[in-house]
């Protein structure tokens, strides 16, 4: 069994995946500033990952600003890399997103686009999950794009998964082989509207939801399709009904 580094494990995705890891007999290692390892620093990364077979980053930022998070994908991979280059680590594993390979203006996506790109130079084996949105923000989406009692977004194909399934993914490719760029989805594709709309029903919240196709998407306009799935992405079987019961609004 492998020892594996997950930055950021102490997360949403990390958490998980390190309990998946665990299960299947791997030395999983939560790694993040809570345990002493920071990645934009480069502290703690040398003497987490001696004996390290493979990295996985789950990591995000803590600002969605365009240059704060290009700084902060850019340094924390850069730091992430050279480390692992030195601990002789021979696979990176890093979950993106589903769309960075298609024209759009989102700066967290150009940001990830960065980080992507350090990766396929760095000369490691690596695997590059791409998910789908995650069923777990679809609070935060409505919130941003609420006005008064009004939520407005547009109908834009959204095709969410739940964060459980994201991490089964992410361990799944943990423990393998490099595969370069994964793309996973949940078995749905709606509009981002009645994405929002379903849920808000479901949760009892009084704002009413309007489909507004010039209204953006974390500041950006989205094309129809840009943020689902191509063909032959890996379909994961948790729908919005089944994830909701269980999963009450995020504090």
């Amino acid at each position: 069994m492998a020892k594996i580094v997950v930055i950021g494990g102490t997360g949403l995705i990390g958490s998980k995946v390190v309990a998946k890891l665990t299960e299947h007999g791997h030395e999983a290692i939560a790694a993040s500033p809570q345990t002493g390892v920071n990645t934009l620093t480069g502290e703690g990364l040398a003497e987490v990952l001696t004996g390290a077979n493979t990295v996985v980053d789950v990591s995000n930022s803590p600002s969605f600003e365009a240059k704060a998070v290009l700084e902060f994908f850019t340094t924390s991979t850069r730091n992430l890399l050279e480390a692992e280059t030195a601990a002789g680590v021979t696979h990176h594993v890093a979950l993106t997103i589903v769309g960075t390979n298609r024209p759009q203006n989102i700066d967290y996506f150009a940001a990830k686009v960065a980080q992507e790109k350090l990766i396929r130079e760095s000369g490691m084996g690596y695997s590059l999950v791409h998910a789908t949105q995650f069923f777990e923000f679809v609070g935060s989406i409505a919130d941003i794009s609420t006005e008064g009692d009004t939520v407005r977004l547009p109908g834009a194909l959204i095709q969410p998964i739940a964060a459980e399934d994201v991490a089964t993914a992410v361990a799944r490719a943990a423990a393998g082989a490099p595969q370069g760029d994964i793309e996973i989805a949940g078995p749905e594709a709606f509009g981002m509207d009645e994405f929002a709309r379903r849920a808000l029903a479901f949760r009892g919240d009084p704002r009413t939801v309007v489909r507004d196709d010039s209204a953006t998407y974390y500041g950006a306009q989205i094309e129809e399709r840009t943020l689902i799935p191509i063909e032959g992405a890996q379909i994961f079987e948790t729908t919005l009904e089944e994830w909701l019961p269980l999963n009450p609004p995020r504090k």
